[in-house]
């Protein structure tokens, strides 16, 4: 079954099931064989609808000017305007929509998934050969995109990675103690949050961070690239043994837990690929559980955007030993899972956006002994 010119539901069919069941899916890419096997793919997912399947970036905003969509599948490389261009365009013509990358470029480093990624797009995957759609791969693509369609309410303030910063509420922390180290977990979403809250740190803000960011391994070296665009600070992914110090941020490679271990005086990067209980690597639960047992009162914890509760159990270890944690606020979110984990489970001294996160921390400065 092919579909040359865009595919547009039929409104009694709309009408056979709750809208709040159904997630709208709109499919752009220029091949129409690959269109038409993720047609089949989405149509046979309960709860899922292709509400248009289209060629080009620019049939995609022309039916986005009139229809509400609540995941857009997008291929990078295309003629005319490609997908990353197109992206802004969409995520602003779309208030709603989530975007899920369904390209090539994912795979092997993929630095144009990164950039996606980083633009607001909310997950990327990579698109198999022609003869590999079927089985597994269909399985994980309609599992993301329900998962993307179920988040009903897309705020527009998780798609601009920096906007004005609104001041921070006031927080009981304990202003005497340093801020020796500053640990931050994400997924999806977590990308544009982690550059918000950067672009707002105090440069004053010395103490090194540690990043895990659920992203495959091939990835992390453009992201480290990419992320010292951003930042006076070295980035590095980090490999075993190496010092952990001040103005330097270490991202965890996407093979092996981040965690951080003392050497007498000296503090050590660690690698730990044993298999944890929620299942993902890199974990932030390894690494917030070996800051808290580092630096203790010193560490600060900062959960972003997410799916999952990866980071939960760790944060509420370094809660238990003085540490501070930080969960961003579910309206900056573009999945308030991780972040949500920690809210309810009562350890987040404050749940805030990213920018006023950073900004909570700046302003503690004056109070601080410098680490």
């Amino acid at each position: 079954m092919t579909r040359p010119q865009p595919r547009i539901s039929d409104p009694e069919e709309s009408d056979t099931a709750p809208a709040a069941r159904t997630v709208r899916v709109m499919l752009v890419d220029d091949s129409l064989v690959v269109r038409s096997i993720l047609e089949r793919i989405v149509d046979q997912r309960p709860g899922l609808a292709v509400c248009a399947s289209v060629a080009s970036a620019h049939d995609a905003l022309a039916y986005l000017a009139a229809e509400p969509v609540d995941v857009v599948v997008l291929d990078i490389e295309m003629p005319g305007m490609n997908g990353i261009d197109a992206l802004p365009h969409i995520l602003e013509r779309a208030a709603n929509a989530r975007v899920l990358i369904l390209s090539s470029n994912c795979v092997e480093g993929g630095p144009a998934a990164i950039e996606a990624l980083a633009l607001g797009a909310s997950d990327t995957l990579a698109k198999p050969g022609r003869g590999s759609f079927s089985g597994r791969f269909a399985e994980v693509l309609t599992d993301r995109i329900m998962s993307l369609g179920q988040q009903r309410e897309m705020p527009a303030v998780a798609r601009v990675a920096c906007r004005p910063p609104v001041p921070p509420a006031p927080v009981a922390i304990d202003t005497d103690q340093a801020i020796e180290c500053i640990a931050v977990a994400a997924s999806t979403g977590g990308i544009p949050a982690f550059t918000n809250f950067l672009a707002n740190l105090d440069p004053r803000v010395t103490a090194p961070i540690l990043l895990t960011q659920h992203l495959p391994d091939a990835f992390m070296e453009f992201y480290a690239k990419q992320i010292a665009t951003m930042t006076v600070r070295k980035v590095v992914v980090a490999a075993a043994g190496m010092p952990v110090e001040a103005n330097h941020i270490y991202l965890a490679p996407g093979d092996a837990h981040l965690m951080v271990v003392a050497n007498g005086r000296r503090r050590e990067i660690a690698l730990d690929r044993r298999p944890v209980d929620n299942g993902c690597c890199p974990s932030a639960d390894p690494m917030l559980a070996s800051v808290a047992d580092v630096y203790g009162g010193g560490a600060i914890a900062v959960i972003l955007s997410g799916m999952g509760r990866d980071g939960a159990t760790g944060a509420g270890r370094l809660k238990q030993a003085g540490g501070t944690v930080f969960a961003q606020a579910p309206e900056s979110c573009v999945i308030w899972g991780m972040p949500g984990a920690v809210a309810k489970a009562g350890i987040a001294a404050a749940t805030l956006n990213p920018d006023a996160i950073a900004l909570m921390l700046g302003s503690f400065l004056s109070g601080r002994r410098r680490p």
